[in-house]
């Protein structure tokens, strides 16, 4: 998903909390179930401030690498228009990013480190964008349907218990909410068009479900330490807890515009009121999360050459003299 809290399955849960003060655990553990919000200056335990910097930094790399393949498609957009609103888009995607690596300043990494792990490809970033985008239906599908299982992770998150990232996820709802009717119109002109249209997007919804079952993170049956970290308020929902939600809002709309989707076992069972389908391929996460997608190499080509081609304006902007300033809460 857009930046996902988990433990090392080898730290056993006692492990995690072990070095902390246990006053101090026990008084910013009542704070959170009071709903109050931690703050940069506010003390915090080691593995909380470990957690939110890896999923922070990894929500800020998939806005700014979730960028590329749309942006691909600026230039080809059907008309004028279109060709604007896609713009657009992409460019409150980057805008997006930024505000989350300032958050993500405030627990005490530098963006300049953040953006080093990211193009070495120590820190990762949603698997759903290293997948290509070959048709105009392809880029339809991201803006609505990755756009809406974002808009259901940050949400959730947006009520989590860490100021400086619920801020910024409250300005990125509301322009993540126009994204999704951007996306959804798209969707609903191709699939109430032409055979052509309706075929172009139909293969799209199939390419891409996969990858958009994958996008929530792996089953809850295999997640590690989900507790600690709702209990903390870093996760804010479980992974299989936000794919049904997902599902809830979303499979009806697919169904409602005449369109089907790859999965035969997908249905809604009304004894359990959940839906069922096909296990995801979980290697098939890993292997991609993990570098060895289709467009991984590609996706960190473009962010290297980016980040080497604008280094002499960051050189020419910083004095000898210039101090690393941490961004206001």
């Amino acid at each position: 998903m857009y930046g996902n809290a988990y433990i090392d399955p080898n730290d056993k849960a006692a492990a995690i909390i072990a070095d902390e003060d246990p006053v101090k655990l026990a008084e910013f553990e009542s704070r959170i179930s009071r709903g109050e919000k931690i703050e940069p200056k506010d003390w915090m335990p080691k593995e909380y401030r470990k957690q939110l910097i890896r999923m922070i930094e990894q929500h800020a790399h998939s806005e700014i690498i979730g960028a590329l393949p749309e942006g691909t498609w600026i230039t080809r957009a059907p008309g004028f228009r279109r060709k604007l609103a896609l713009m657009a888009k992409v460019q409150d995607e980057v805008g997006h990013a930024q505000l989350l690596y300032s958050a993500a300043e405030t627990l005490g990494k530098s963006r300049e480190a953040m953006i080093n792990d990211l193009i070495t490809g120590k820190s990762k970033y949603s698997n759903v964008f290293n997948y290509p985008a070959f048709t105009w239906a392809d880029a339809c599908i991201i803006a609505w349907l990755i756009d809406a299982g974002a808009i259901i992770n940050q949400v959730a998150n947006a009520k989590g218990s860490y100021g400086p990232y619920c801020r910024a996820l409250d300005r990125i709802c509301t322009e993540e909410s126009f994204h999704l009717k951007y996306g959804h119109d798209n969707v609903v002109t191709l699939s109430t068009g032409t055979k052509i249209q309706r075929d172009m997007v139909q293969a799209a919804l199939n390419r891409w479900w996969p990858p958009i079952m994958h996008f929530f993170g792996p089953s809850d049956k295999i997640s590690q330490h989900t507790q600690i970290l709702m209990k903390w308020k870093v996760k804010m929902a479980t992974n299989d807890d936000m794919r049904q939600q997902f599902l809830n809002m979303y499979v009806p709309k697919i169904w409602d515009l005449g369109l089907t989707l790859p999965d035969p076992a997908l249905k809604y069972d009304e004894q359990a009121a959940k839906w069922t389908y096909t296990e995801p391929d979980w290697e098939e996460f890993k292997r991609v999360i993990n570098g060895d997608g289709p467009c991984n190499a590609e996706r960190l080509a473009v962010r290297r050459n980016a980040e080497e081609r604008g280094r002499w304006v960051r050189e020419a902007l910083i004095s000898k003299d210039s101090k690393y300033l941490v961004p206001l809460a």
